[in-house]
């Protein structure tokens, strides 16, 4: 088996690992019975989709693919830190609320 064959066999099982991974995270979304599991599987959406770039690099040999997944984890960070931020607000909002009806 020559490398060229073997890189290829090994892109393509890694797409298929990872287009699973990426229904499995969606599901997730999907019935995530709290927000804060539904942000956990959107950044598990991220990470796969990086990986995902990264194969089709590979499997392609477009290193400017890279430099799309360096974008996409800068994106998938800032949207992470979005929703904490929005859970941390809403959830001093209900407090504050409880507060006054004291």
């Amino acid at each position: 088996m020559t490398p060229e064959i073997f890189i290829e066999w090994a892109a393509l099982i890694s797409l298929v690992l990872l287009g699973l991974a990426l229904l499995v995270s969606l599901v997730r979304i999907v019935i995530g019975p709290t927000l804060s599991d539904r942000i956990l599987a959107l950044d598990l959406l991220t990470v796969v989709a990086m990986g995902f770039v990264g194969a089709i690099a590979v499997r392609t040999g477009l290193w400017l693919f890279l430099d799309i997944a360096i974008a996409l984890a800068l994106l998938g960070f800032l949207a992470t830190v979005a929703l904490a931020r929005y859970i941390l607000l809403r959830g001093a909002g209900t407090q504050t609320a409880a507060g006054e009806n004291s």
